[in-house]
C-alpha cells in the first residue's frame, strides 16, 4: 500500500462545517443542472407538440389564407419519413378567427390536426385553460367563431376539452379542431393542407439536431422534387421562435456561472479547512519529513483526506439535490408565471449524464485548488517543528 494513502487514512479531518459547504455547493450545482435541463425539456417538447420540430411551408410561409393549401402527399414524404430522426409527419390547417364571447371579442389561432377531438360533438374544438377563464367558457359550451376571407365564414364550435396552456409561443389562444372540419371550412380536399409538420424522435430534440435534420429535409426537397409538387421550404422550430430558444441559451450561460461560482467557493471552504488541518499537523508534518518523507508524498497525505471529504460532501449534495428533484418533479410544489417563464411549475429533469460531468469537473477543480495550501508544507522546517522531549 502507498505510504501517503496508508497515512491519510488516519488522519482525521476535523471539518463538518467544511464538509457542509461543500454539500451545499454540489447541492446547488446539481438542482442548477436540473432545473435547466427541465427547461429545455418542457420547452423543447412543448414547441413540439405545438407545431412540429420542422414545418414544410410555401416560400412566403403564408399558410393562414384559405386559398393557399399545399399537396399532403409529395413524391419525397417517404424519404423523409425513412429518415433515422423522424418520428412521424402529419398535416396540419390553420386559420385565424374571431370568437365572440357576450360583448367581448377574442382573436384565435384554430389548427386543424389528423384524429378528431371528440366523437360525440360536432364541430368538437379544444381551447387552452387560458382562453376558457379569460372568455368563460367551460367544457360543452358552445363557442361562436368568425374566420375572415373572401367572404366572411361563421362556425359554431363545441367545446369538448380544455388543455394546459402553459406553453404558448406565438402568444395566442390556439384552439385545436378536426383537420376534415377546417378543410371544410376552407373548401379543401382530403389531399390539402396549410402545411406539414415534422416531428422528431426524442433523442433528435435537440438545437444541432434539429438544424441538422432541417437541412437534410431541405436537401430532400430540393433533390427529389418533381413537377406536381408544391414548391415547399423546410423552417426549424428554432428560426421560427428564435426568442424562446435565446432564452434557453441565457439560462444555459446563467447555469454555468453558477457551477462556476459554487466550485470556486466550495474550493475556498477546503482551502480553509486543509490550511488548518496543515497547522493542526504541522508537528506530524516535520516528523514525516525527518523520516525522509518528499514534500509531494505529504502532500498526498493531506489531499488524500481532503478528497475523502469532498466526496462525502459530493455523495450528500447528490442525494439531497436529487431527492429535491423527485418531490418538485412529482408534485409541482414550486410554481411559475406561465407569462413570463412559458411553464407553470419550475421543471425538472435529471440528466444523469450532465449530473456526473458537472460532478467530475468540480471535482477536479476543488482538487487542484488545494495544491495551493499544499505549498505551505515547503516551509516547514523540521528542526523547529519536532522537539525531543
Amino acid at each position: 500500500m502507498d505510504a501517503s494513502l496508508f497515512i491519510g487514512k488516519r488522519i482525521r479531518f476535523k471539518g463538518k462545517i467544511v464538509m457542509t459547504c461543500v454539500a451545499v455547493s454540489f447541492l446547488i450545482m446539481i438542482i442548477s443542472v436540473s432545473v435547466s435541463s427541465g427547461f429545455r425539456h418542457e420547452i423543447r417538447t412543448g414547441i413540439s407538440s405545438v407545431s412540429g420540430d420542422v414545418q414544410l411551408t410555401r416560400p412566403d410561409m403564408n399558410y393562414m389564407e384559405e386559398g393557399t393549401p399545399i399537396g399532403t402527399f409529395p413524391s419525397y414524404l417517404s424519404m423523409i419519413e425513412e429518415l433515422p430522426c423522424t418520428e412521424s409527419v402529419v398535416p396540419a390547417v390553420y386559420r385565424a378567427g374571431i370568437v365572440k364571447k357576450g360583448e367581448d371579442i377574442y382573436g384565435i389561432i384554430v389548427k386543424g390536426r389528423p384524429g378528431r377531438v371528440s366523437d360525440t360533438l360536432a364541430l368538437s374544438v379544444s381551447v387552452p385553460e387560458s382562453f376558457a377563464e379569460k372568455a368563460g367558457i367551460s367544457v360543452g359550451d358552445r363557442m361562436l367563431t368568425y374566420f375572415i376571407g373572401e367572404k366572411m365564414q361563421v362556425r359554431q364550435f363545441s367545446v369538448a376539452d380544455i388543455y394546459d396552456s402553459g406553453l404558448d409561443p406565438d402568444g395566442k389562444f390556439l384552439i385545436y379542431a378536426d383537420i376534415d372540419d377546417m378543410r371544410r371550412l376552407n373548401g379543401w380536399s382530403e389531399t390539402e393542407a396549410s402545411l406539414l409538420e415534422v416531428t422528431l424522435k426524442p433523442d433528435f430534440k435537440t438545437e444541432d439536431h434539429i438544424q441538422e435534420a432541417t437541412s437534410e429535409i431541405g436537401f430532400i426537397m430540393n433533390a427529389y422534387e418533381q413537377d406536381e409538387d408544391d414548391t415547399l421550404i423546410a423552417t426549424s422550430i428554432i428560426s421560427k421562435y428564435p426568442q424562446i430558444f435565446g432564452w434557453l441559451s441565457l439560462i444555459d450561460f446563467n447555469v454555468f456561472f453558477i457551477l462556476l461560482l459554487m466550485t470556486i467557493v466550495a474550493g475556498f471552504n477546503m482551502i480553509s479547512g486543509l490550511l488548518i488541518m496543515l497547522f493542526e499537523n504541522i508537528s506530524t508534518i516535520g516528523l514525516l519529513k525527518s523520516l525522509g518523507m518528499t514534500d509531494m508524498a505529504i502532500s498526498r497525505v493531506f489531499l488524500s483526506s481532503s478528497a475523502v471529504l469532498v466526496l462525502k460532501g459530493m455523495a450528500v449534495g447528490n442525494a439531497s439535490a436529487i431527492l429535491f428533484c423527485i418531490i418538485q418533479d412529482t408534485t409541482h410544489l414550486l410554481k411559475l408565471n406561465p407569462e413570463n417563464y412559458f411553464v407553470s411549475y419550475v421543471p425538472v429533469h435529471l440528466d444523469f449524464g450532465a449530473v456526473l460531468i458537472a460532478d467530475a469537473a468540480a471535482f477536479a477543480v476543488i482538487m487542484l485548488l488545494l495544491l495551493i495550501p499544499s505549498l505551505f508544507i515547503s516551509k516547514v522546517d523540521p528542526a523547529r517543528t519536532v522537539r525531543v522531549r
